[in-house]
């Protein structure tokens, strides 16, 4: 799949690894349809970006509004091509603390509904727009490229419901592919490590510095270019199809 022309939809496109790739992706001739929260940034930043980018309010974990979300897309730019899943959240519990209190139940089922369920449904929507695109070179109609995480391996203390939501999308990458072949569409998953994010910034540099020592080399910590850079790869190299991917610079994660 060429980028240029392409026409994208990225969940959690308004910070982070979403926004980062884009940006990306508006820089090499693509248009992209933003999807986050409603309080987010999201309409900011498709303004920043221009043109080329547009902004949908949703939810992933409502069907309607994430069906809404993707026809609208669908709708605006006359079609999808690429599917990026970049929503997501990462709150840490123990399965039981010092006090005897238990993993919230209602937060362990709000992570998957989020990180698993919610990126299952947007890809659902996704291929089922993609299905009906005229066929480009060795039949392809489309590409998606999931979110997990290096925590789907190696899952810390406290992880419990993120490495369980982060697993099932590492596991659910080939079946993904293989349901989607007959129609031309790839479906590859992205693990990343340790990424310079809104999520660590208010952990201030010094949490950075220390993150950054735990990669094996280049000893710093991955950025929104460097995933943005692998998904482009992803959509262009048409023979990587079913493959979970990590992007952590050779770490492997101890239990703290």
């Amino acid at each position: 799949m060429q980028i240029e022309g392409s026409r994208a939809i990225v969940t959690g496109g308004a910070s982070g690894l979403g926004r980062g790739t884009a940006t990306r992706l508006i820089e090499m001739g693509g248009r992209v349809t933003l999807v986050d929260l409603p309080h987010s940034q999201g309409a900011a930043v498709a303004a920043e970006l221009g043109a080329a980018a547009g902004f949908v309010a949703a939810d992933v974990t409502n069907p309607a509004e994430v069906a809404a979300a993707v026809d609208g897309a669908a709708e605006t730019m006359g079609g999808i091509d690429l599917c990026v899943n970049a929503a997501g959240v990462a709150p840490a519990f123990r399965v039981v603390t010092r006090t005897g209190e238990m993993f919230p139940l209602d937060l362990f089922e709000f992570v998957v509904k989020v990180n698993l369920i919610g990126l299952f449904d947007v890809t659902r929507n996704a291929a089922r727009h993609m299905a009906g695109n005229e066929p480009g070179p060795d039949g392809e109609r489309g590409v998606i490229v999931n979110v997990a995480s290096i925590a789907a391996f190696e899952g810390q203390i406290g992880q419990a419901a993120y490495s369980a939501s982060k697993g099932g999308v590492a596991a659910m990458t080939l079946p993904l592919a293989r349901d989607l072949a007959s129609y031309g569409i790839r479906v590859n998953t992205i693990a990343p490590g340790i990424m310079d994010t809104p999520m660590l910034d208010a952990g201030g540099g010094d949490l950075k510095e220390r993150l950054a020592q735990l990669h094996m080399f280049p000893k710093r910590l991955g950025t929104p270019e460097d995933f943005a850079a692998l998904v482009v790869h992803l959509a262009e190299n048409r023979l990587i199809n079913g493959e979970v991917v990590r992007l952590d610079a050779a770490t492997r994660m101890g239990p703290r």
